[in-house]
């Protein structure tokens, strides 16, 4: 019944924001009122979001569950990252990558840490699902590393030589991303399983399938379009608070693309359900970092405007040192609230530091 009453307040919410939002875009108001009403306009989108992922993984199993979120909370992203591609904004676009992977395995898995480690002394994942994810995390750095690597060492060949050695390693982090959804879902499915759990609560009711997958389906759709607004107004709004370009990719259009794994990782810890938290906070980076990356880079050479995997030094120490800090923490199978708060305090730093990076 709570859960109803709660999808009921999340659509009255919707009915009232969604509206005003398009409207504001339409008169052409203040960026920055577009910004604030979209964004109050997508938290119960994600809110829904959660719940209808909740139900679906509890039928189809954590594993399956995760990357379903996971996937659905990254097509957002996915679109806005192709409509900035468009008008031939690439640092915005990598700076927005960048602020996903870190937002994800240090903010959204670090505030689910906190979340359910306020509730449970001690929480439990399984060891072998997560170190196949913190080793896929550290492979994506390397594939950010090798890059700018590059770049430095041999910026001289020029800069279609990068584009290419920047398209093969799309090629080649694709490649292993398909090969990962066989390992997570097919030949070792049961590391990733978790515990189903249909009605173990008292007064939980269960929704069905067709339902859970139509509102997923409706919510990624009101999502992209209310990012889309968003976004429109994020440049002309932190022109108007005095924040630099990398900042607002980094910080803010990240954290309003993860909304959706903010809510669903924190709301299914602190239900005691860390293998689906671990997993969709870390599937979702490692879906940006295999999956929407290459896909950008690919999509940039069918639009004309060609995209490199070539980011800034700070940014990819910034992804180097947070999958390593996340690996450490996930090695021993299990968490606590205290390194969620390591974990979001780590995020802050790198926060501030992008804040006072010159433009």
């Amino acid at each position: 019944m709570i859960q109803y009453l709660s999808a009921s307040l999340g659509l009255n919410v919707l009915l009232v924001f969604v509206p005003v939002a398009l409207g504001l875009v339409l008169l052409g108001a203040d960026p920055r009122l577009i910004f604030f009403t979209s964004a109050v306009a997508i938290v119960p989108l994600a809110r829904l979001m959660g719940m209808a992922t909740e139900q679906l993984a509890s039928r189809v199993g954590t594993g399956l569950g995760a990357f379903l979120n996971a996937s659905l909370g990254n097509a957002a992203e996915l679109i806005i990252a192709i409509a900035a591609l468009r008008e031939g904004l690439h640092d915005m676009v990598k700076a927005s990558i960048t602020g996903s992977i870190i937002g994800n395995i240090l903010l959204v898995l670090g505030l689910a840490m906190v979340a359910g480690g306020l509730r449970h002394e001690r929480q439990r994942f399984n060891q072998t699902a997560a170190g196949m994810g913190a080793s896929l995390l550290l492979l994506s750095a390397v594939g950010l590393v090798v890059p700018a690597l590059y770049h430095v060492i041999a910026s001289e060949q020029g800069l279609r030589v990068e584009r290419e050695l920047s398209a093969d390693i799309s090629a080649v982090l694709f490649t292993i991303y398909l090969f990962s959804l066989v390992f997570s879902l097919k030949t070792h499915r049961h590391l990733y399983t978790g515990t189903a759990d249909l009605s173990s609560e008292a007064g939980h009711q269960t929704w069905g399938l067709g339902r859970a997958i139509g509102l997923l389906v409706v919510v990624t759709v009101g999502i992209a379009v209310m990012s889309e607004c968003l976004v429109g107004a994020v440049q002309p709004a932190a022109d108007r608070l005095g924040l630099t370009q990398v900042f607002v990719g980094v910080i803010l259009v990240a954290l309003v693309g993860n909304a959706a794994e903010h809510s669903t990782a924190v709301l299914v810890a602190m239900k005691n359900k860390m293998d689906l938290a671990f997993g969709i906070a870390v599937g979702s980076s490692l879906q940006v970092a295999l999956f929407v990356a290459p896909v950008l880079v690919f999509a940039s050479y069918l639009l004309g405007v060609p995209m490199d995997l070539i980011f800034t030094p700070f940014e990819v120490a910034a992804v180097t040192v947070s999958v390593l800090i996340v690996g450490f923490i996930s090695m021993d199978g299990e968490s606590h609230w205290m390194e969620g708060v390591m974990l979001v305090g780590v995020y802050l730093i790198l926060a501030i530091a992008f804040y006072f990076l010159p433009a």
